[in-house]
């Protein structure tokens, strides 16, 4: 694959002030190894039952709960007092007005800037509905309703607040290393089928990754106090009306057994087109909790890479262009096969074409966020970023990356330039999941990889001072 000419400029200048990154971390030990941290978790479950958020299957409000949601933070400073804070929630995502609701609380209160904050989501899919996202998939909602999720929102911004003042109190020295595992449960769902006949195929097509990303925080007495983990694979293994954090919830419920005292974090990687199969049953989210737990352990049991007590960041918001709306024709044929989501949406574009009202050329807002954390890279992507941007960075920057999405803004899916291509529900049917009138426009996967390359490479060499 030929690379564009800007990310051809980028790793020219990366390789170029190479030397002056290594001269830059060369540090004493002592001071070179520590950090401070302060962890904090807060509980996020409704106080009541509610409409409950990613499937349009659902007909009713949770019944019940498997076990509680939660927003946890870590407070992160470096050796120079630079400072950020990562927020993990069981959640399906932040919607742009959320994300900029919370993080804007962060910047007065707590004084960070908001390159320095990540708000990142499980995106399971037993959750509350909490925003706007995904509007068009539900029935709609009585008065009653919009007022427990207006409620419900305002408890989850407290809370959220909450848990990053009390981590942020508690910071205190502790060392940051970082390593790689492997599971095997994702499966591409675009290639393969959705049941239980997935069990018995011996030939899964399609591309998928495996990799376990882990950041370990160990305390002076090198005891492990916090994990931050991450996995490419939606969190969609359960779809019954009971609160869970899905496998991932499972899964940090597995590790905090292991290792009391321990608060684990888990990060959605770019696994928009991969599901947990075979799945649908309780075992089994609690089968594959168990076996991404296992996989992080074996990480924190092996030798792990030590990170230097240094924080450079950055975060801009990149405009993505959108295809025209599609005529009432086209719309017709939406709704000849289509489900009772499909017709709501119909209807709202209808309304709008019929009004007069102007439909925006593009998304201006979507989030490129970078942090490197001593030797550690990490690339986070707002949406729910397909599987091939992971292959296609790794190829660009190197294996030793670690890739977030569903952070900041959730706005819909962003699919590579194959799956756009290729279409289907990742590259156009989940525009409409997500009230959007048409698909991104070709031009779309090098956009977002000329700004993460510029990121990272000015990162990287210390350019984008703190």
């Amino acid at each position: 694959m030929k690379r564009p000419l800007f990310i051809q400029f980028f790793l020219f200048l990366y390789f170029l002030l190479l030397p002056l990154q290594a001269q830059e971390l060369k540090r004493t030990p002592e001071v070179n190894e520590w950090w401070k941290a302060g962890v904090a978790r807060a509980v996020i479950t409704p106080q009541e039952y509610m409409w409950m958020a990613g499937f349009a299957s659902r007909d009713k409000p949770a019944e019940g709960k498997l076990h509680d949601l939660w927003a946890k933070a870590l407070a992160l400073e470096d050796a120079r007092g630079n400072r950020t804070m990562l927020i993990t929630t069981d959640i399906l995502g932040f919607s742009r007005d959320l994300s900029l609701s919370v993080c804007n609380r962060l910047v007065k209160e707590y004084h960070l800037e908001r390159k320095n904050i990540i708000l990142s989501s499980s995106h399971t899919h037993s959750g509350p509905v909490i925003n706007s996202n995904l509007s068009h998939v539900y029935p709609p909602f009585d008065e009653s309703q919009k007022k427990q999720i207006e409620n419900n929102r305002s408890y989850f911004e407290d809370q959220i607040i909450t848990v990053a003042g009390r981590a942020i109190s508690s910071l205190a020295p502790v060392r940051l290393s970082s390593g790689v595992g492997i599971a095997r449960f994702a499966v591409n769902r675009r290639e393969n089928k959705w049941d239980d006949e997935s069990l018995y195929n011996p030939n899964v097509n399609g591309p998928s990754d495996h990799v376990v990303q882990v950041i370990k925080v160990s305390d002076q007495s090198d005891q492990p106090i916090a994990i931050v983990f991450g996995y490419s694979c939606h969190a969609t293994c359960l779809s019954i009306n009971k609160w869970s954090g899905d496998y991932p919830g499972f899964a940090q419920i597995e590790l905090e057994k292991t290792y009391p005292g321990l608060t684990s974090l888990f990060f959605a990687g770019f696994g928009a087109d991969q599901n947990p199969l075979p799945r649908g049953r309780i075992p089994q989210a609690r089968q594959y909790g168990k076996e991404l737990a296992i996989a992080v352990e074996k990480v924190m049991e092996e030798p792990m890479k030590v990170l230097s007590s240094s924080i450079q960041t950055s975060y801009e918001e990149i405009e993505l262009d959108l295809s025209p709306p599609p005529g009432n024709e086209e719309l017709d044929s939406v709704i000849i096969n289509g489900a009772d989501w499909h017709k709501r949406w119909v209807e709202k574009m209808k309304e709008k074409l019929a009004s007069g009202d102007e439909f925006p050329d593009s998304y201006p807002y979507y989030p490129v966020q970078s942090w490197q954390l001593g030797e550690q890279t990490l690339v986070v992507l707002g949406g729910e970023v397909v599987v091939d941007y992971s292959f296609i960075l790794r190829k660009i920057l190197g294996n030793d990356l670690m890739l977030m999405a569903y952070a900041n803004d959730v706005m819909t899916y962003i699919p590579s330039e194959r799956v756009l291509k290729e279409g289907g529900y990742e590259g156009e049917e989940s525009m409409w999941v997500y009230g959007l009138h048409g698909t991104w426009i070709p031009g779309i996967e090098e956009k977002i990889l000329n700004e993460v390359v510029r990121q990272v490479t000015l990162i990287r060499n210390g350019v984008l001072k703190y």
